[in-house]
């Protein structure tokens, strides 16, 4: 069963971490989705953005990105992810794999990924809607929507 994260948290402040990297990832050309991984009491464990472009990599997604960066956990149900956006099925299955406790969404407007699922699953969820988050999405898929497509699978 998931630990619940800290309510003393607050979401915002640990989605800046995310939309930083979200950010400094559309500086280098690259897909701008950020991720933090972030321990029961705040402690910033690993950050990261997705990089598939910058490293030639399709693995390498926001989530998993930051999840690397953390290094081994021994248990990861306390942990909260949080990520500019809804995460895709790949990221969604990294959560459920390792028990994340909680995850923390951006924004889920331009695209919806697995969040349900994993609140389904026992996931504690919270999707922000971030002005910010929404805005930077939709003027990414509106400017590279190859890019886009190729990130989700989806032909074109």
């Amino acid at each position: 069963m998931p630990i619940p994260p800290n309510p003393a948290l607050d979401p915002e402040e640990l989605l800046a971490v995310a939309i930083a990297e979200a950010e400094l990832g559309k500086r280098e050309g690259g897909i701008p989705i950020g991720a933090a991984l972030f321990a029961a009491d705040g402690t910033l464990l690993g950050r990261g953005r997705n990089r598939r472009v910058q490293h030639g990599d399709p693995s390498v997604h926001g989530e998993t990105d930051a999840f690397r960066a953390a290094g081994r956990q021994r248990d990861y149900r306390s942990t909260i992810m949080v990520t500019t956006l809804s995460p895709c099925w790949y990221c969604s299955g990294l959560v459920r794999q390792f028990n994340i406790g909680a995850i923390v969404v951006g924004e889920s407007v331009t695209f919806t990924g697995g969040h349900e699922w994993l609140r389904e699953n026992g996931v504690d969820v919270t999707v922000l809607r971030d002005q910010h988050c929404i805005d930077l999405m939709a003027e990414f898929i509106e400017s590279r929507p190859a890019l886009w497509h190729e990130d989700i699978g989806v032909a074109e």
